[in-house]
């Protein structure tokens, strides 16, 4: 090979090396649902590690907006989980009421509950047994 392709061959091969040692580093994505609680609607968010006082939360209109930290690992050995700073937005999958949301963290799962502007009603069919009635 002559020598501008191995010079750019390696230049490459540095960038990807410096790209995987800064994939752990800010900004990451955690996993988040949506669920369905008939009067509420509720968004849970794993976000284990994440400092409790760096969470905030955000609503605007027909989003919400979630952000948090978390903190990076010194003397790290190998490293696989992202650190840093979090924010993602999403969109109501129903029409909540403004305000509503309730939040609480517990094993790493961010849960909010949004109440429902129109709650979903089970409607349980009533049939009437009684004899004569056809």
């Amino acid at each position: 090979m002559n020598e501008p392709v191995l010079a750019r061959l390696h230049h490459l091969m540095t960038l990807r090396e410096e790209v995987e040692s800064l994939a752990g580093v800010g900004p990451w994505t955690p996993a988040a649902d949506w669920c369905d609680g008939d009067t509420h609607l509720e968004l849970h968010l794993d976000v284990p590690g994440v400092q409790p006082d760096s969470l905030e939360l955000l609503e605007e209109g027909d989003t919400v907006t979630v952000a948090g930290q978390r903190p990076e690992l010194t003397r790290l050995l190998h490293a696989e989980r992202p650190s840093g700073t979090f924010r993602r937005t999403f969109t109501f999958p129903e029409p909540v009421v403004p305000q509503s949301g309730q939040a609480s963290l517990s094993g790493g799962v961010l849960t909010v509950k949004f109440e429902k502007r129109h709650p979903t009603i089970n409607v349980t069919a009533h049939h009437d047994d009684t004899p004569g009635e056809d």
